[in-house]
């Protein structure tokens, strides 16, 4: 009797363990490729937390490789991979499209996804982030608690669809709201981000968006020394200082991650270019200041409730 009660047990702790985890489906491994280093405190560590969900979702093996910064580099690296058994390769950044439409056909047996870029093999998928939407809201934030309606964007590049978002949505909130803009033509230059802060602080601006994420930090570390605002860029930005970041255009990158590696599991992730939104649960607004009115709140979940069910920003 004590047997059977015994195996009755493991039986029910097997289960139990099962129960915890995602239906695997096609995925075997899992691997990811980082141009830097996981430990950036930006993107690199934002992918390697989306690859630990996935492995704690699908109870599956990762991996991931560092300094993956040249196509010899990831051939190499994807080779070691394949030998592993790993059919699921994330390439976090840009940079990984061209190298994976290059050699996607010589590893038919691996999805590669990467970002931001123009997936052209069978094999191979890249995701952007629809930044426009939150940056609409973004800068709706901004005219709103800006006190002389004049205010400024430090960005990376001038294509950065969350700028113009940004610059729409100020307008929208305050049509006579002044937008000033420099670029750093670079997403990692702390050091001319700061300069040109200072150059928009000195022409009157009361509110910046550092629309960079390895520059955002000490921006906003700077306009808090200055005592001045900022809207957060990709992450939720509110522990900068809840007096600074009056609120935040959120990534979730991990999030997109895991919806990636559900699409690869069930069969349903395409090949190409796709985008994601607030639609499907990897953008948001982050916390808001308690200097931000709550009536001011309201109209912008409002806003952002009406976007995901129609796709339309107010006009």
């Amino acid at each position: 009797m004590l047997k059977k009660y015994i195996i009755i047990f493991v039986l029910l702790l097997l289960l139990s363990s099962c129960s915890n985890s995602t239906d695997k489906g096609n995925i075997k491994k899992v691997g990811l490729l980082v141009p830097e280093t996981i430990n950036d405190q930006v993107w690199g560590t934002k992918g390697y937390k989306g690859l630990l969900l996935i492995q704690n979702e699908f109870d599956v093996d990762v991996f991931y490789r560092e300094g993956m910064n040249s196509e010899s580099a990831v051939d190499h690296a994807i080779k070691e991979l394949k030998q592993k058994g790993v059919n699921l390769i994330f390439g976090n950044g840009d940079v990984y499209s061209d190298i994976f439409n290059k050699i996607a056909t010589k590893y038919p047996t691996i999805h590669f996804v990467s970002f931001n870029g123009d997936a052209k093999q069978k094999n191979t998928t890249s995701i952007k982030f629809e930044g426009h939407a939150m940056g609409f809201f973004g800068g709706m934030t901004a005219a709103h608690m800006s006190k002389n309606k004049n205010i400024g964007i430090v960005g990376a590049y001038s294509w950065q669809p969350e700028i113009k978002g940004f610059v729409e949505g100020a307008k929208f909130e305050n049509l006579n709201t002044d937008v000033k803009i420099l670029y750093t033509e670079n997403w990692d230059d702390q050091e001319k981000a700061i300069i040109l802060l200072q150059k928009l602080i000195d022409e009157g601006i009361d509110v910046v968006y550092p629309a960079g994420d390895g520059f955002n930090v000490p921006v906003i570390e700077k306009v808090k020394e200055k005592g001045l605002y900022a809207i957060g860029f990709v992450s939720d930005q509110s522990d900068l200082g809840k007096n600074t970041v009056l609120t935040s255009t959120v990534q979730l990158v991990s999030k997109l991650y895991d919806l990636v590696a559900k699409k690869f599991a069930n069969g349903t992730l395409q090949s190409g270019n796709l985008s994601v939104d607030f639609q499907d649960g990897v953008i948001e607004m982050g916390k808001y200041s308690p200097l931000v009115d709550k009536e001011f709140r309201t109209k912008i979940d409002h806003y952002v409730e009406e976007y995901e069910k129609t796709g339309k920003l107010p006009k």
